[in-house]
């Protein structure tokens, strides 16, 4: 038989997308299964920025773009780098992807040599540790707690930074546990990395995102040795409910965005022309349909919160941004729940699928498996419908 590639083999499959499959699966059986695993709002896109994509198609705006993007969606980007960022940026030093993951991916094939290795941290985005390997690096995962937040701490980066270290990539507001860098420690991450020289590539995908009267830190914005180190990663998915339109994007040093184009340009070429005249009119009209949605987020991740409370066994951190909660099961594990011993992350998110019509992510995906990831983004009747159901599974 003919060998398929060591690189292949050596990938794992997203978990997230394989439960999500699963649940869909079981409700177009017509099983009735709460679904908190989906990784997108549940909002509609705005209607202004799917107009804006038909007058694209009306206008016949369907051909080859720029391979980055097209010159006046990243001027765009530019601007709102300005705007919400403080920071300044060329439109040569920005690239337009598929998506933030995209996005991601083509900063790896460009920085990394084979044994490189990129610092993260644990509980990490399912496609971080497995982005690095395809690139040829080496995953170098720092264990986090919720009492430090889900953070790296300055010491712990310090102690994992090598002569082969590439690249610190900090993710704020965290997917899969929706908690914040405070700002001094991620200055002392900066810092560190201008000290070694080495990048630091932050995933602001979730920056639009944030409770409490919280606001967003760019690392790149401390100075400009920084910034000159710094890739700053962001997209449409999130904010602008906007997952399936793939538009992702970064600014970073004018060589790195350089070869990441041209990387591009053989992969996908340009993304799509018409999700890139939505994006400039979603980056540049009003942002009210962004702080309609991230209050709605808000209040239900207050209603969230207070329902796991009212579970025996179950401990989180609070969520400070994005629309996830990551709480620790593991005080049920041992038990014998539906004739079933549950001993880890997929055996509890097993048995509340099958059992107690829930939809959950293992943990194990995210590096943690003593946890599990919901998604708020439903509504709150939906939370307290499958809390109820968490909550008598586990009674």
């Amino acid at each position: 038989m003919i060998s398929l590639s060591e690189r292949s083999q050596n990938v794992t499959p997203s978990s997230t997308l394989a439960i999500t499959a699963k649940i869909n699966a079981l409700i177009a059986d017509g099983v009735d299964v709460v679904k908190f695993g989906a990784g997108e709002p549940d909002f509609d896109t705005p209607d202004y920025i799917k107009d804006a994509a038909i007058a694209a198609l009306d206008a016949g705006f369907t051909k080859y773009t720029p391979v980055p993007g097209t010159p006046e969606l990243r001027e765009a980007i530019t601007e709102k780098f300005k705007r919400d960022n403080g920071l300044s940026y060329k439109p040569s030093e920005v690239i337009v992807s598929c998506g933030a993951k995209h996005t991601i991916y083509n900063i790896f094939q460009a920085i990394c040599d084979p044994g490189d290795e990129v610092i993260f941290a644990a509980p990490y985005w399912v496609s971080y540790p497995e982005q690095v390997k395809l690139a040829g690096a080496v995953p170098r995962v720092i264990e986090t707690t919720p009492k430090q937040n889900f953070c790296m701490a300055p010491d712990q980066v310090e102690a994992a930074i090598t002569p082969k270290t590439k690249a610190i990539l900090v993710n704020s507001p965290s997917n899969p546990t929706g908690t914040t860098y405070d700002v001094d420690t991620l200055k002392a991450i900066a810092d560190l990395a201008v000290k070694h020289q080495i990048y630091l590539i932050s995933d602001e995908i979730y920056e639009a995102l944030l409770y409490d009267g919280a606001t967003h830190q760019s690392p790149a914005a401390f100075n400009e040795e920084t910034k000159a180190i710094t890739f700053v990663v962001n997209g449409m998915s999130k904010a602008y409910s906007m997952t399936g339109w793939r538009i992702g994007y970064t600014a970073g040093p004018e060589d790195a965005v350089s070869a990441m184009s041209r990387i591009q340009s053989h992969s996908t070429s340009n993304p799509t022309s018409i999700a890139q005249k939505a994006a400039l009119v979603a980056l540049n009209e009003p942002q009210d349909a962004v702080e309609e949605m991230r209050k709605a987020f808000e209040e239900r991740r207050d209603v969230i919160c207070q329902r796991f409370d009212e579970i025996d066994g179950i401990h989180y951190a609070r969520p400070q941004g994005a629309f996830y909660i990551f709480p620790d099961f593991s005080g049920h594990y041992g038990r014998t729940l539906g004739g079933q011993k549950v001993e880890n992350s997929m055996d509890i998110t097993d048995y509340l699928l099958n059992s107690a019509g829930v939809g959950v992510v293992p943990g194990d995906g995210f590096g943690a498996d003593n946890h599990l990831r919901l998604s708020f983004a439903t509504s709150s009747e939906e939370i307290h419908r499958g809390l109820d159901r968490i909550k008598k599974a586990l009674a």
